[in-house]
């Protein structure tokens, strides 16, 4: 017999079944995207104070901007320094985490966890896109979108743990 469980209607076990699941998935997901956030603003720096970029590599000035962030993230997976590296391939985790921790909010239908992970897919969307125009233009002001983008997501993850924290 198939059925499909309305949480609306969800009778108490069913609910508690759902509440175990946020606890089991959601809570541990954020706090390793807070882990891999760490280490990013970590390769980050490092590739900041270490690393010099050159001014011409694939995607570099790219008229198709889309293209320039595929050409120019793949360009540093395979040539950059080890710190821009990791810094890119964290980035592609987080962007993966980030998806995920909001689909399974909105799947679950909780509330709290929507509003706390939909601006941290914004923030690392924003971040991951600025750091692949400054990659790839060179400008400043990329950066610093790039770091507004991670105290979003640093804030909204935060808070999303500390107001589920289990009682």
């Amino acid at each position: 017999m198939n059925r499909q469980i309305s949480h609306r209607g969800a009778s108490s076990a069913e609910a508690q079944t759902s509440a175990q699941m946020v606890e089991r998935w959601l809570r541990p997901l954020t706090a390793s995207a807070l882990l891999l956030l760490l280490i990013q603003f970590l390769m980050g720096m490092l590739a900041n104070f270490f690393v010099v970029l050159p001014d011409q590599h694939p995607g570099s000035n790219a008229s198709n901007y889309f293209a320039g962030v595929v050409q120019g993230d793949w360009w540093a997976l395979g040539h950059g320094g080890w710190e821009v590296q990791i810094h890119v391939l964290v980035g592609l985790l987080l962007a993966l985490a980030s998806l995920t921790l909001l689909g399974l909010a909105i799947y679950l239908r909780r509330r709290l966890w929507v509003i706390v992970t939909a601006p941290g897919w914004l923030g690392i969307f924003a971040a991951g896109f600025n750091g692949a125009s400054f990659l790839n233009y060179g400008h400043d002001f990329s950066s610093l979108l790039m770091t507004i983008g991670f105290l979003l997501v640093v804030i909204s993850y935060a808070l999303g743990l500390y107001y589920t924290k289990p009682s």
